[in-house]
């Protein structure tokens, strides 16, 4: 291990002293369970966030809707 994941470690460890037994026993399981149940997920590319957007409607339609609903609050200030 890392320096600095032993430093993390026993930032949890000091953090976790503090529990009961019975909440320590509890957070054994949910982790032995999340190590045993981790399966590898698919990297997301943050180019595949950039696309075309789906519609319901046409897209006249939502571009009348959209403008439609803005609102614009004009307030004078005096100085």
């Amino acid at each position: 291990m890392k320096a600095i994941d032993l430093k993390l470690v026993d930032s949890y460890f000091k953090l976790l002293n503090g529990l009961s037994p019975d909440n320590k026993l509890e957070l054994i399981s949910r982790l032995s369970k999340s190590l045993k149940s981790e399966e590898k997920k698919e990297k997301v590319s943050w180019k595949s966030l950039f696309g075309a957007l789906k519609l319901d409607q046409p897209i006249d339609e939502f571009l009348t809707e959209l403008k439609d609903d803005r609102k614009f609050v004009r307030k004078q200030i005096d100085i």
